[in-house]
């Protein structure tokens, strides 16, 4: 149960913000969407920033998602990995990886299932995830496969999918009905 009452669904007003968001979501706004729209400024802020991470990186998008589940699982924010799998998988995933991921610690003595660059960001989202520091054998693993930007993109993408796994848990913001 969400800790606080999501805004409705209908909710018209700020009308730039939300038509904005709508406009990201496909027309309709996610529970996530309607708990940020109890600040306006701060949903506006996020819907900026977490487009330009999900839409305008140069990073591979399998890597992108592979981490973001990664973070979910280890936060325990389901709403994240529900959100994200499926992602996972249209950017080239399988199925046999996405149910690695819910265990990732676990996943990453599975290299059958990997490829280097994804058991290195598997690893780096883990570490950053769980202790934020970063072993040097680690970084230079991802730095070698990504190249400078690329890692710079990944580190960020973990950053970000580490806060906005924090929000949803912390106020127990719940995945939408399937239907």
């Amino acid at each position: 149960m969400p800790r606080i009452d999501y805004q409705p669904e209908d909710l018209a007003e700020p009308a730039a913000l939300v038509d904005a968001i709508r406009a990201r979501r496909g027309g309709r706004l996610l529970h996530l969407d309607r708990m940020l729209l109890h600040s306006p400024p701060l949903a506006a802020g996020w819907n900026g920033y977490l487009k330009a991470v999900r839409s305008e990186l140069a990073l591979d998008p399998r890597l992108r998602e592979l981490a973001m589940c990664v973070v979910a699982s280890l936060n325990g924010a389901h709403y994240e990995f529900h959100h994200h799998a499926p992602e996972f998988l249209r950017a080239g995933g399988t199925p046999q990886q996405v149910a690695a991921l819910r265990q990732p610690v676990l996943a990453e003595q599975q290299a059958s299932l990997f490829d280097d660059a994804s058991l290195a960001a598997l690893r780096l989202t883990i570490e950053m995830t769980r202790q934020v520091a970063v072993n040097d054998s680690t970084f230079d693993a991802v730095h070698a496969a990504l190249g400078d930007r690329q890692t710079v993109e990944l580190v960020g993408v973990i950053a970000t999918y580490n806060m906005v796994s924090r929000f949803l848990v912390a106020l127990g913001i719940e995945p939408e009905p399937a239907g």
